[in-house]
């Protein structure tokens, strides 16, 4: 029987992205039947590219591909399909990647790219032996990559939640000093609400400092000195 799925792979809150993706591999290794190794990458189309791999020699295969953008992880990537190199004694495709996995004794390997929400993560199994990995996309691997991926996102939409709750929380506590400096602009310029608030914002965005922090400036000195300032920016 497969081993069950560690219960921190659903957990978004409790595991950072390269303790999950470990786990992942390490799992989906115990669970494939003719596995010597495997990889995970994670990306959400920007700059970061987090990789795992279950052993150091497996590394070098993961950052070939990464490099030169050719191999079963970009092309899994690209396709949203699963990549198979069933035996790359005989595999053509992408040199590089094959001549580093034949060095390393990888005769084989299957990539399974999971997709979700602008994410894409991918877990490479490598065998020893050609034609070893040919029911992996059907196994306990598939199910293991499917929960990470959940997990993955749903880990970026708590943190997003968390953003903003920080932001509401922000607003919150700021509101009372911006509604004081509003109330000094409006004096000093005899204008409404919302004009005194335009200039607050004007006053943020050339001196480069938040909105809060001029307000609370303003209300501190009581805008003295700063009346010829104000009317200046409020033409």
């Amino acid at each position: 029987m497969a081993p069950l799925p560690d219960p921190d792979l659903l957990r978004p809150e409790t595991a950072l992205p390269g303790r999950r993706l470990s786990e992942l591999s390490e799992q989906a290794v115990r669970c494939t039947h003719g596995c010597c190794g495997a990889s995970t990458t994670v990306t959400d189309g920007g700059d970061e590219y987090p990789v795992t791999v279950t052993h150091p020699d497996l590394a070098g295969l993961v950052s070939v591909q990464l490099r030169t953008g050719e191999g079963p992880i970009p092309a899994a990537e690209q396709g949203g399909a699963p990549v198979d190199s069933e035996d790359l004694l005989r595999d053509e495709r992408w040199p590089a990647y094959r001549a580093l996995a034949l060095d390393s004794g990888v005769r084989s390997s299957v990539t399974l790219p999971f997709q979700r929400a602008g994410l894409t993560v991918t877990l490479t199994l490598f065998s020893f032996r050609p034609g070893a990995l040919d029911d992996a996309r059907h196994g306990p691997a598939q199910a293991l990559g499917d929960l990470a991926t959940a997990s993955f996102v749903r880990d970026r939409h708590y943190r997003a939640a968390l953003a903003e709750l920080d932001q509401m929380g922000t607003a919150l506590r700021t509101r009372p000093v911006v509604d004081q400096a509003c109330g000094i602009v409006m004096h000093v310029l005899g204008c409404e609400a919302d004009a005194a608030f335009s200039v607050l914002r004007r006053v943020s965005q050339t001196t480069n400092r938040k909105l809060a922090d001029v307000a609370a400036a303003l209300v501190e000195t009581k805008g003295r000195g700063l009346e010829r300032e104000l009317v200046s920016l409020a033409r």
